[in-house]
């Protein structure tokens, strides 16, 4: 009994820091996946470095086209988009 009081400490501070460290950051995670796997053409996003422009095409090895100004186009890894500012509606 005495030897399982000396880790009661220990499972504590691990489910304190499992609640206020570790859970949160998965759901950050997860919420993130979401809104990169639901891009489509027409979405206003921010880069995580902080460049601002169009998704022209959305392509199956984890990258997009992202068009900057007119005419400008550059290829990006869907995982860096740090936020979507405007979604566009689902095409009918």
């Amino acid at each position: 009994m005495e030897a399982f009081a000396q880790f009661i400490p220990l499972i504590l501070i691990f489910a304190i820091m499992y609640f206020l460290l570790i859970r949160p950051q998965q759901k950050k995670v997860k919420e993130h996946a979401a809104m990169v796997g639901a891009l489509r053409r027409g979405d206003q996003v921010v880069t995580q470095g902080g460049l601002i422009g169009k998704v022209v095409k959305v392509k199956e090895d984890n990258e997009i086209e992202v068009e900057l100004s007119e005419g400008v186009k550059v290829r990006v890894v869907q995982s860096t988009i740090a936020q979507v500012l405007s979604k566009t509606e689902p095409a009918k």
